[in-house]
């Protein structure tokens, strides 16, 4: 009875301490990049809470049913050869499940992966994420604005970042918009994206990267276009042009406030993409001009050589 009691009290309290509890901003998704990622971490969760019901279950069966107590200290258990269909289903439930799982990841990579659903006809806006130690850059090359450490962005528009660092690696996550993807110093990662609810959401670096990791954090308002689009004039109206020098000075290591300029970062100092890329060995056009001196200079030393064995 006392042990009923206790399991009751147990439960009564785990249940009072999670309803006061803040939602899990991953759960809580308000984009369909966002809510795909829900849903396996839901199927994930319930598979795993299945299996383990299951075996803890027969693991309670077989100690309390075949517990030695009960058996004469005699008791030789007799030869048994291996139960086909026992060692089919200990074998083929776990092929099924990590099947079925791999199945699920593989779809919901694609899926997340691609530009959201529903939104395949629409031009994406392109926007700029780089990361500096320890903050945020977010170039608008289309509206030609740049802010640091705060994003806003229009709700039902497709949004494709470009992520780069300035520095060492970081991670872009906005949970409740999209899962993380790296931001490198070399390349160009690209993530998409929907806030298909307006509101403030937060953004953060998931990947360590020294003493600033924990504050390397960044704000997203999601607005109506024409809320967006205002904003978009007051900022050409108000705010300043960022210059070499101020990015320079911008990207020391350290922490800032939210900084909004006209211009971009790009003008200057283009993203690792195309033949900026840190993996680009050159254009075509270099490679051939590179082979006909090659050549010509092949010929010369031929001619030459041929000269000297007639003298």
């Amino acid at each position: 009875m006392k042990f009923k009691w206790a399991v009751l009290t147990f439960m009564i309290t785990i249940v009072a301490v999670l309803t006061g509890c803040e939602p899990v901003l991953v759960l809580d998704p308000k984009g369909p990049q966002a809510e795909t990622t829900a849903n396996v971490i839901w199927i994930s969760i319930i598979s795993m809470a299945l299996i383990v019901i299951v075996v803890i279950t027969l693991l309670i069966i077989v100690l309390v049913k075949y517990r030695a107590s009960k058996q004469p200290d005699d008791y030789e258990p007799p030869y048994i050869e291996g139960n086909p269909i026992v060692e089919g289903i200990i074998v083929g439930i776990p092929i099924l499940i990590v099947a079925f799982l791999s199945v699920v990841s593989v779809m919901s990579t694609y899926e997340v992966e691609s530009t959201p659903v529903g939104y395949e006809e629409q031009e994406p806006m392109v926007i700029y994420a780089s990361s500096s130690n320890w903050k945020w850059h977010f170039s608008y090359p289309e509206q030609d604005i740049e802010t640091v450490n705060y994003l806003f962005i229009p709700t039902n528009q497709a949004i494709e970042f470009k992520l780069y660092s300035h520095g060492t690696i970081s991670s872009f996550w906005i949970p409740q918009l999209a899962g993380q993807k790296y931001a490198m110093a070399d390349m160009v990662n690209t993530l998409n994206l929907v806030a298909e609810v307006p509101g403030d959401y937060l953004g953060r670096n998931a990947n360590f990267n020294g003493e600033g990791f924990a504050e390397n954090t960044f704000n997203v308002t999601a607005m109506p276009q024409e809320e967006f689009d205002t904003w978009v004039e007051e900022i050409h109206a108000t705010a300043d042009p960022l210059t070499e020098e101020e990015f320079e000075q911008l990207l020391e290591p350290g922490h800032l406030g939210q900084m909004t300029f006209t211009g971009t970062h790009l003008d200057f100092a283009p993203a690792p993409e195309g033949e900026n890329s840190g993996h680009n060995h050159g254009s075509t056009t270099d490679s051939e001009d590179e082979n006909t001196e090659h050549e010509e200079h092949n010929d010369q030393s031929s001619s030459e050589e041929s000269e000297h064995s007639n003298h």
